[in-house]
């Protein structure tokens, strides 16, 4: 049983497919990249597989991830002085 999640464009040959799978037996979640292209369609050996055991700790980890941790730090918004719990000090 494979059940297509969704999937996201990488570039214009490869997309990112992640997709329920049932491997050897056992369920689980597969992230893996899909190539279209002249020479060859299909998916490559580039991806992950999380066993339907670590799921809830997979999940876990991606939901603890925030807008803020993905920030490039040069396009980064200057920190407000008075939230970064540094005083400025005269120069003498």
């Amino acid at each position: 049983m494979e059940k297509d999640i969704g999937k996201l464009r990488k570039n214009d040959t490869t997309d990112i497919v992640i997709r329920v799978d049932d491997f050897g037996g056992k369920k689980g979640l597969t992230i893996r990249e899909h190539v279209t292209s002249d020479r060859y369609t299909g998916f490559t050996k580039a991806g992950v597989r999380i066993s339907s055991e670590n799921f809830d700790k997979f999940k876990e980890m991606v939901n603890s991830v925030s807008k803020d941790d993905l920030k490039d730090e040069e396009n980064a918004e200057p920190e407000n002085k008075e939230s970064s719990g540094k005083e400025d000090l005269p120069d003498y």
